[in-house]
C-alpha cells in the first residue's frame, strides 16, 4: 500500500474511500462504528517492544474469547498453535517489517483451544513523516470454507497418488515383461522403482537353494552412482550380516512392511570399514523391506533406504507393498519361462542335425530360435546322403511355438527322412507324409521344402517340391537370384488340392551357384510382409561375394535379415555348387 494514513483516518482504510460528512464523522460515531463492526478487529503500536496490541473490539472477543483485557498488551503471536504454518508467519513478518500491507491464511486457536483458519489482514497506518505509528488488523474465520478447500485438495492429491502408484505398477509389468534373461529382469525392477520411492535401495533375490544370488544396488543421486555400484560389486555379505533382511526373506506371503530407524550406532560391529563408507556415503535415515513374494514363497527382498529418519509416509509404504506383490509374481514368471525355454530349446537342439561331411558339398545352417520367451516352435533343417549318392535338402516349419510344435518337428522329420530314404521323390515324399500327418494325428500344420541334389559335371541337377513353403533361392555366378517358386501343394497337414500330378520340378545349376532353403522367420515381420522379406533375402544374396563360402553366405544373410528382437525362429540351409 502507498497511501500515508493517520490515526484520524482510521475510520476509512477500514470502511472504504468514500468518508462520511466531517459533521457526522465525531471521535464517537468513530469508535462506536469499529466496536459495533462484524469483522474481528485490532490495533497495535509497532513503535513499542513486541509491536503489543492496543485495543481489539467486540467482533475479536466473539470469534477469540479473548476479553480486551486480557488481549492488551500482547503481541497476537498468542493466537497461533503448534500446527500453524511457520512459513505463513514468516512472510507475514517479513511483509511487516518492509512497510507493506499484508494478506495471509493462518491457522489460529481460540482461548478454549478450538482451531480456527484465520483469513487475516493488516494494514500499516503511517504519519505526516511517514513512520509506521499502527497497524490495523481484521481477522475473518474462514474455517468452513478452508476445510472444504482442504478436503477437495486432499481429494485431488489421494487421486493423483493412486494414478502415480497405478502408472508405476503398470510401468514395472511392462519393463520386466520384455526382458528375456532373469538378471536383466532383476535390475529392471531396481532401476524403476528405487528412484521413484527411496534416495537409494537395492533388490537382492535367493536361488533355489536359498542362498542370496544377485544383489543390484540403484540411488536416485548421479553423484553417487559410484558410491552404489561399489556397494552392489561388492558381493553380498553386508546383506547376509544385517537380521532385517534375514528376517524379510524369511517372511510369509502375509508379511506387512513397515519403516524402521537405521540403527548406526550397530553397524561398525557387523560392516567391514570400506563398505561402512559407502553407506554412510548413500545416507541412512530409515529403511523399508519389502519381501519379492511369489505364488508360494518369497523370492527376494526390495531393500528402499531415505537418508531421514521419516522418509517413508504411509502412502509409499502401500505403493511398496504393493510392488512387492506385483513384482515378486512377475519375476517368477520369467524363471518359469526362461525355464521352459530352455528345456523345449533343448529338445528342438537334440532333435536337429549335426552337419558333418554332406556328400562332399559345401553346407552350412543355422537355428535361431525366436526372441519371446518360451515361445520355441517348429522350425527344422535336414541335410543327408542318400543311397544312390543324391543327397537330401529340407527345411520345415510346424505351426505352433511350444513344446508340442518342437515334439511334432521331430517326429515329421523322421517319417520325412523315411520316405525319402526309400526312394521317394520330393513330390511323392510330401505328399506320402501329407497322409501320415493327417491319419495319425501327429501335429496341426507344417510347411516343408525340400530338394533332391545330384552332382552333374556342370554342376548339380536339382529337383524340388514344396507344402506351403517359402520358395528357395538360387544365386548364380555373377549374382542374379532366382527363386523355385514351382512345384507348390498345401501346406502339410491340411486337404490337399488334387489336380491328377504330384507337384515337382526340376532345374540345372552351374559350379559356383548358391542354394538357399529358409523358413519365414527369416523374410516375415509384423513390419515386413512375406514379400517384401523374400525380395529383400534375394537383394542380401545378390550382394554376397562369388567366392564365398556356404558359412559366409549363412552369416551374411542372418547378419541383414535378422535383429535382436525377431518375433519367429529362424531356420536357414546354405549349400554351395563347388
Amino acid at each position: 500500500m502507498t497511501d500515508t494514513l493517520t490515526p484520524d483516518d482510521a475510520p476509512r482504510a477500514v470502511l472504504g474511500d468514500t468518508p462520511l460528512p466531517d459533521e457526522l464523522l465525531t471521535e464517537q460515531l468513530a469508535r462506536a462504528i469499529l466496536e459495533a463492526g462484524p469483522l474481528a478487529m485490532t490495533v497495535s503500536d509497532p513503535r513499542l517492544p513486541g509491536d503489543p496490541v492496543v485495543w481489539v473490539n467486540r467482533a475479536f472477543t466473539s470469534l477469540t474469547g479473548y476479553t480486551a483485557e486480557e488481549v492488551r498488551g500482547r503481541n497476537c503471536r498468542f493466537l497461533q498453535c503448534a500446527d500453524t504454518d511457520r512459513d505463513v508467519v514468516d512472510r507475514l513478518r517479513t511483509a511487516l517489517d518492509r512497510g507493506d500491507d499484508v494478506q495471509e491464511l493462518l491457522l489460529n486457536v481460540r482461548k478454549d483451544g478450538s482451531p480456527f483458519w484465520n483469513q487475516l489482514a493488516i494494514t500499516q497506518l503511517r504519519d505526516e513523516t511517514g513512520q509506521v505509528t499502527h497497524r490495523v488488523g481484521v481477522q475473518v474465520d474462514v474455517t468452513a470454507e478452508a476445510d472444504g478447500e482442504a478436503a477437495r485438495t486432499l481429494e485431488l492429491s489421494l487421486m493423483h497418488r493412486t494414478a502415480d502408484r497405478l502408472e508405476l505398477l503398470a510401468r514395472m509389468g511392462e519393463e520386466l515383461s520384455r526382458h528375456l534373461e532373469y538378471g536383466d529382469a532383476v535390475d529392471a525392477l531396481a532401476d524403476l522403482v528405487v528412484p521413484r520411492l527411496a534416495t537409494w535401495g537395492f533388490v537382492a533375490m535367493m536361488s533355489e537353494t536359498g542362498h542370496l544370488e544377485r544383489v543390484h544396488v540403484v540411488t536416485s543421486d548421479p553423484a553417487h552412482a559410484d558410491a552404489a555400484h561399489a556397494l552392489g560389486s561388492g558381493g553380498t555379505t553386508w546383506l547376509t550380516a544385517s537380521p532385517h533382511v534375514a528376517a524379510t526373506l524369511a517372511a510369509g506371503a502375509n508379511h506387512v512392511p513397515m519403516p524402521i530407524t537405521v540403527d548406526v550406532s550397530s553397524l561398525p560391529t557387523r560392516t567391514a570399514p570400506p563398505e561402512l563408507h559407502l553407506l554412510t556415503t548413500l545416507g541412512l535415515g530409515s529403511a523399508l523391506l519389502v519381501p519379492l513374494t511369489g505364488r508360494d514363497r518369497v523370492l527376494g527382498v526390495l531393500c528402499l533406504v531415505h537418508r531421514d529418519r521419516d522418509g517413508f509416509d504411509s502412502e509409499i509404504v502401500v505403493t511398496a507393498a504393493h510392488l512387492g506383490r506385483r513384482a515378486g509374481v512377475l519375476l517368477e514368471n520369467v524363471r518359469l519361462y526362461l525355464a521352459e525355454r530352455d528345456a523345449a530349446l533343448t529338445l528342438q537342439h537334440s532333435l536337429l542335425p549335426v552337419l558333418g561331411d554332406v556328400g562332399g558339398l559345401d553346407v552350412a545352417a543355422s537355428y535361431l530360435p525366436s526372441g519371446r520367451r518360451a515361445e520355441v516352435g517348429g522350425d527344422w533343417f535336414d541335410a543327408f546322403v542318400l543311397p544312390d549318392g543324391a543327397v537330401s535338402l529340407a527345411v520345415g516349419d510346424v505351426v505352433g511355438h511350444d513344446l508340442r510344435a518342437a515334439a511334432s518337428m521331430g517326429q515329421l522329420r523322421s517319417l520325412l527322412r523315411a520316405s525319402v530314404w526309400r526312394g521317394d521323390r520330393p513330390g511323392e515324399a510330401l505328399e506320402r507324409l501329407d497322409g501320415l500327418v493327417r491319419a495319425l494325428d501327429v501335429a496341426d500344420v507344417a510347411t516343408c521344402v525340400l530338394v533332391r541334389w545330384e552332382r552333374t559335371a556342370a554342376g548339380a541337377h536339382l529337383t524340388w517340391a514344396s507344402a506351403g513353403h517359402p520358395p528357395a533361392l538360387v544365386r548364380l555366378p555373377g549374382g542374379e537370384v532366382r527363386g523355385l517358386d514351382g512345384a507348390r501343394s498345401t501346406p502339410v497337414g491340411l486337404p490337399p488340392v488334387h489336380t491328377g500330378n504330384v507337384p515337382e520340378e526340376s532345374v540345372e545349376v552351374p559350379h559356383g551357384a548358391v542354394l538357399v532353403l529358409y523358413s519365414d522367420g527369416l523374410v516375415e515381420r509384423r513390419d515386413r510382409g512375406l514379400r517384401e522379406g523374400i525380395a529383400g533375402l534375394a537383394d542380401a544374396l545378390a550382394a554376397v561375394p562369388d567366392d564365398a563360402s556356404a558359412t559366409q553366405v549363412c552369416d551374411a544373410l542372418t547378419a541383414a535379415l535378422v535383429d535382436e528382437h525377431q518375433e519367429d525362429d529362424v531356420c536357414l540351409l546354405v549349400v554351395r555348387v563347388d
